[in-house]
């Protein structure tokens, strides 16, 4: 058995080197590199494999595919090459990470640091398995969101759905409502469009935040009548049954914008609209519970805050081992080459500090200098 997963004799939990949270592009990336480093990573896919580019079916902006590729594909290869280099994949949602007392696998410590980080961390599964480690990669990205609104928990997945690329082929010729201002609620509207009889894009301002690229592909779409704008108007009841589905939505329109803030003023005009399909396009929510507690640093959303900056470390996290990479750190570019770069950046600055861990072991196995009687 190898250093990285060998046994820990004293509470029979087994310790690796490296694990990696997450299998989207951002971890098996980090896993590539981390495997060809020598350090055996141990990945979680968690409880969206893949990520959110396995929701994707044509990835038409990843370098080196000029034809484009699908987003499952592009993963699945991944995948097999993490493999390759001897990286490790099983399914597992992590549950919490913290430090434990030093054990007889590994009472490490980084030159410089205090006795706090003498100590592997305990990454517990939510199917109850434990491994001690001493890093870890966070790349467990980010779940879609979700308004709160009535009828929103019986109708999800019954009409209900934050995923078009899953769910659109379902939906054809219906009315489908699509919700959302972004890329993605462009990137989805224009989409759907194979199948819908007619797209309704809602947005509760006038004007999107999306690309200029995506709005003016929505644009053409709305000159040829496969969609319709509805601005300044939100969602706030989904009507229907699990038996037959998602049949109407209710909505709120005020001319100046985010209607259910005015709900009072009388310009706040209320009505229901005929719909078979409404999908979420609404944003993102940091796969980041399982750090509560951990000192990592975050942001009020959640997504962690890394080191960054110029030099080495840009993915170091407030805590030393634990690292950060792709849509769980970034809120703002959210991109599939991105997030391969975090996951790059993150493998070889865990590589760095799995090495002062191993040189500062090796100075303090070494036999100490005796004195010169001069």
């Amino acid at each position: 058995m190898t250093e990285s997963s060998s046994s820990d004799a004293e509470g029979g939990v087994e310790h690796r080197k490296l694990i990696i949270a997450g299998t989207g592009i951002a971890g098996l990336t980090a896993a590539i590199y981390a495997a060809r480093s020598n350090n055996e990573p141990l990945v979680f896919e968690g409880g969206e494999p893949g990520g959110q580019l396995t929701l994707t079916t044509e990835v038409d902006n990843y370098p080196g595919f000029p034809e484009g590729i699908s987003g499952p594909e592009l993963i699945n290869n991944m995948k097999k090459q993490a493999e390759r280099f001897g990286a490790e994949i099983e399914n597992g949602v992590l549950e919490s990470v913290e430090r434990i007392e030093p054990s007889s696998t590994a009472g490490r410590s980084a030159p410089g640091t205090g006795d706090a980080d003498r100590r592997p961390f305990r990454v517990e599964l939510t199917n109850g398995d434990a491994y001690t480690a001493d890093a870890v990669i966070a790349a467990s990205g980010a779940s879609a969101r979700t308004l709160g609104i009535p009828g929103e928990e019986t109708l999800m997945g019954y009409g209900l759905s934050t995923c078009a690329t899953c769910d659109g082929a379902f939906f054809r010729d219906e009315k489908i409502v699509v919700i959302g201002g972004g890329d993605a609620a462009m990137e989805e509207a224009s989409f759907l469009t194979r199948f819908a009889s007619k797209v309704y894009l809602v947005h509760r301002r006038e004007e999107f935040r999306a690309e200029d690229y995506w709005i003016d592909r929505v644009m053409e779409k709305v000159d040829d009548g496969e969609i319709e704008l509805l601005l300044n108007t939100e969602v706030t009841e989904i009507h229907g049954t699990q038996e037959e589905g998602v049949d109407r939505v209710t909505m709120v329109r005020h001319p100046e914008g985010h209607p259910t803030k005015k709900l009072d003023d009388p310009e706040t005009e209320e009505f229901d609209f005929d719909a078979g399909a409404v999908f979420y396009a609404i944003g993102h929510t940091p796969n980041t519970e399982y750090l509560a507690g951990t000192g990592v640093e975050m942001d009020e959303e959640g997504y962690i805050e890394t080191k960054g900056g110029v030099g080495g470390g840009h993915t170091e996290t407030a805590v030393p081992g634990i690292f950060g990479a792709g849509d769980v750190v970034d809120f703002h570019y959210q991109q599939a080459v991105t997030a391969g770069g975090m996951g790059c950046k993150a493998a070889i600055d865990a590589d760095e500090y799995l090495e002062s861990l191993e040189r500062a072991d090796s100075g303090a196995d070494a036999p100490a200098t005796a004195e010169s009687d001069d």
